[in-house]
């Protein structure tokens, strides 16, 4: 039994990769007030990038990501020719030479991109942009495609970090979410990728599979810690089948329950411990040396729509279908019909089409759920006068967060919050107390 109440084991909540999040976004915010966002934004300002490829060799039914299976590559390399087009409306609208300091490739699967195809990407993206020494340039792969031509080639274009999707090294398992990956396949695509220079690695674990017991989960974080990747994520699966059509493959039947739920995180938890993973946040796990264990315990971890990172970027510039970016004055989504996407870009136009602008209020409520999200703990009268809001008033925050706080999930001091070790498995829920726009409407997956 976990010490987690149920009623909070069973609660659902938003990840918090963005505030507000995307649910409330609107078609207020479209391609030419994006271009005003963009030219506001102060010259010296670095950039982070995020690219996103919609294809896979075949669809998981557990994804939750924007993608379909492409029937042929002439999708593909088409759609290369459309990023690099928007790369270069970007460079229009920025001026070229910004300075980049993070750059990540998502999907679908990345990799499907042939060498070639996706050395030509980065090359054009190397013509725009000024990438900083430091930047850290990473990359989801799947490691079923990943040749050594390919790993080659990302190495040759500065990728110095990989992200390997795993999600659990069980055949029943994989049988259950369509997804077939040996682990041996997994460990000879880790070594490729060292082999090509490519050290900086991420695995990516699931819990709450259909079929997955306590067994499965601590077998599969066993087997991932002895390929000793830098960090290791443990995400819950979010079953949202009222959003992804596919995952009515799943049998919710076959889905561990609640409190399953919690002990396999809490398992998966224990067994990285024992084999030096330290906890980063939510759901992540790294080595002591990795940066994100450094920027964790000195304050400097951030969160964004990848997750945890280093990255200090107050921008990101989404590229591609669906693509989300972040600026100061809000988010913007790019168009999620490829046709439309493609469109835009052969009129011209920066193919956005909803997002939000943030509020000074908005703003506030964003700092406060990253930072417990990233540190459990927060000043609010600190935060507010960061944000010019002196004086503004938590009351009704407080009043939801107050069953927390009795549960002893929550510590309160002054107006310092802080998260305690009962209560962190209950992390988005709690962050979800300082969240103005919850419950209007949208729906979203169980919290733990």
């Amino acid at each position: 039994m976990t010490s987690l109440p149920l009623r909070l084991a069973e609660a659902r909540a938003p990840r918090y990769t963005s505030y507000p999040t995307a649910p409330h976004f609107h078609e207020g915010v479209d391609g030419s007030l994006y271009r005003d966002w963009l030219a506001a934004l102060p010259e010296e300002a670095p950039l982070s990038l995020y690219l996103h490829v919609p294809f896979c060799h075949q669809l998981c039914w557990y994804c939750g990501c924007h993608t379909a299976v492409a029937n042929n590559y002439q999708r593909i390399a088409a759609y290369v020719g459309l990023l690099q087009r928007e790369i270069d409306l970007l460079g229009d609208a920025l001026g070229r030479g910004r300075p980049v300091s993070g750059l990540h490739w998502g999907g679908g699967t990345p990799s499907i991109l042939s060498a070639a195809d996706f050395g030509s990407v980065m090359d054009k993206l190397a013509e725009t942009f000024d990438f900083q020494p430091d930047a850290e340039l990473a990359i989801e792969i799947d490691p079923r495609h990943l040749t050594a031509e390919k790993a080659q080639a990302m190495a040759a274009s500065g990728i110095n970090r990989a992200s390997l999707g795993v999600q659990d090294f069980n055949p029943h398992v994989q049988v259950a979410i369509n997804r077939i990956q040996p682990f041996e396949t997994t460990a000879e695509a880790a070594h490729r990728l060292r082999f090509a220079g490519i050290d900086a690695i991420n695995f990516d674990l699931m819990y709450g599979l259909p079929h997955q017991g306590l067994n499965d989960v601590k077998q599969t974080a066993c087997l991932a810690a002895d390929l000793r990747p830098d960090r290791i994520s443990v995400f819950g699966y979010a079953h949202v089948p009222w959003m992804k059509k596919h995952q009515k493959m799943i049998d919710p039947a076959t889905l561990p329950g609640a409190e399953a739920r919690v002990a396999q995180a809490e398992l998966a938890e224990c067994v990285l411990a024992l084999n030096g993973y330290r906890a980063i946040g939510l759901d992540h796990f790294a080595l002591p040396g990795d940066p994100l264990f450094r920027a964790a315990a000195e304050g400097r971890l951030h969160r964004n729509f990848q997750g945890y990172t280093t990255d200090q970027a107050a921008v990101l510039l989404g590229l591609g279908v669906s693509s989300i970016g972040s600026l100061p004055q809000g988010y913007a989504q790019n168009e999620k019909d490829i046709v439309a996407y493609a469109r835009a870009l052969r009129a011209g136009r920066l193919p956005v089409v909803r997002g939000i602008a943030v509020t000074a209020e908005d703003s506030l409520r964003r700092d406060i759920i990253e930072r417990l999200m990233c540190d459990f703990a927060v000043d609010l009268d600190a935060a507010a006068r960061k944000h010019g809001l002196t004086g503004f008033d938590f009351s009704e925050d407080l009043e939801r967060l107050a069953p927390f706080v009795d549960d002893g999930l929550v510590l309160t001091g002054g107006s310092r919050l802080r998260v305690t070790g009962e209560g962190k498995q209950a992390l988005r829920l709690i962050a979800a107390c300082f969240d103005a726009y919850l419950g209007a409407g949208a729906r979203h997956s169980q919290a733990v």
